[in-house]
């Protein structure tokens, strides 16, 4: 009897030494898959974010940079920044970088892009929410694969988090991960935390480039009211209530204006405008894969966007954004981004002829979802080795 126990005891401990290393392995697999970018001919340099605050210097959020310039252009122009991966848990704002990197050319201006602006949270997924770790997207020659990401910070960098979040430097009281959110510690500071200090980082960017124009690409929940929007600093408000018109009138769906609000402090739309000389944007498309209400939370959600389960929260009158049969695909939130970057671009050349941003090659709303966002991702195996990168 006492052998059968000690056997049993000796068999339970090898199954537990087993699943946590199997565990552990996957844990570090996903933590470590490398996402390869082929850099298009558009881009004239790749940065990192430690060049203009070296605090942050050999971190994991020291992220790539990647400029888009045009030597020959007879117009200097303006200058722009896009930030996809605030949120990682939101891919349509990283695959839309993903496109405009690997695809697009200026004419006039500079168009800075960041892929994934807090790599971190690219490494982890949230706790307790059964996300998959990675998802792959169909292209002609086979598959990408991304990861899937977080909205905070990967704790394994930034730990622990406070008992309350008190935002630098308006001394307002946040939820205490929200120390790790990179949408609520903008503009940053220099001795602050990792994620304090990314943002700290790309605020100096801003400022020493003499950016225009940042755009924040993001994904929200249906359940969220502000959605299927474009979220303006006061400096930006004709910008954005022109884009939209435009969106409406010459694409193929329909985006509106929300204002920032004063009261919520750090926010890259809030922070930036009050912090630094650019116009700050931020763009939401629906995401159901991030809605309290949803079902199964899978690879097959996450692209396609069909839940039953939110659906029937729709029918309740409780989501802001409609959802019917044919869900919100990858390609429809992807599509979206590209179009609205391209109109807001459009506006702003027309509003600031002296500072003009030119951007083409960048495909619009109706080309994405007739040919799917892996069209415009290029082969790895087939490009030169200095043109790939990897986030």
């Amino acid at each position: 009897m006492k052998d059968a126990i000690q056997l049993r005891k000796l068999i339970l401990t090898a199954g537990f030494i087993l699943l946590f290393l199997l565990s552990g392995l996957d844990f570090y697999h996903s933590r470590h898959l490398k996402e390869p970018v082929v850099v298009g001919e558009g881009i004239a340099e790749v940065k990192r974010l430690s060049d203009y605050f070296p605090g942050i210097k050999g971190s994991i959020n020291d992220a790539q940079v990647y400029l888009l310039r045009n030597d020959q252009a007879e117009v200097e122009g303006g200058s722009a920044l896009i930030l996809g991966g605030s949120h990682a848990e939101e891919p349509a704002g990283r695959l839309a970088t993903w496109v405009i990197v690997e695809n697009a050319k200026v004419t006039a201006g500079r168009v800075f892009v960041i892929l994934t602006a807090n790599p971190s949270a690219s490494t982890a997924t949230r706790l307790g929410g059964a996300y998959p770790p990675d998802y792959t997207i169909e292209t002609p020659w086979g598959e990408r694969k991304f990861r899937q990401g977080d909205r905070w910070s990967n704790p394994l960098d930034q730990w622990p988090d406070p008992e309350v979040y008190i935002h630098y430097p308006s001394r307002q009281q946040l939820a205490y991960m929200d120390i790790r959110n990179q949408n609520r510690t903008w503009p940053g500071r220099r001795s602050g935390t990792m994620t304090e200090q990314t943002c700290y980082a790309m605020t100096q960017m801003i400022i020493k480039e003499k950016i225009d124009l940042v755009i924040d690409l993001h994904e929200a929940e249906l359940q969220y009211p502000v959605i299927s929007t474009i979220v303006a600093h006061p400096k930006g408000e004709d910008l954005a209530a022109l884009a939209s018109m435009m969106i409406s009138a010459e694409e193929d769906f329909d985006i509106g204006v929300e204002y920032s609000p004063e009261a919520l402090r750090g926010l890259s739309h809030r922070e930036i405008g009050d912090h630094t000389p650019a116009i700050p944007l931020l763009l939401e498309t629906p995401e159901p894969f991030l809605d309290a209400t949803r079902g199964r939370t899978d690879r097959e959600l996450l692209l396609t966007g069909k839940d039953d389960f939110v659906m029937k929260a729709g029918k309740h009158g409780l989501l802001f954004e409609k959802l019917d049969e044919s869900g919100w695909p990858i390609d429809v939130r992807v599509g979206r981004h590209l179009s609205s970057l391209i109109q807001i671009f459009r506006v702003w050349t027309e509003l600031y002829p002296e500072r003009q941003i030119k951007i083409e090659n960048v495909p619009h709303y109706s080309e994405v979802i007739a040919t799917g966002t892996g069209f415009y991702l290029k082969d790895p195996s087939k490009a030169p080795a200095e043109r790939i990168f990897y986030e």
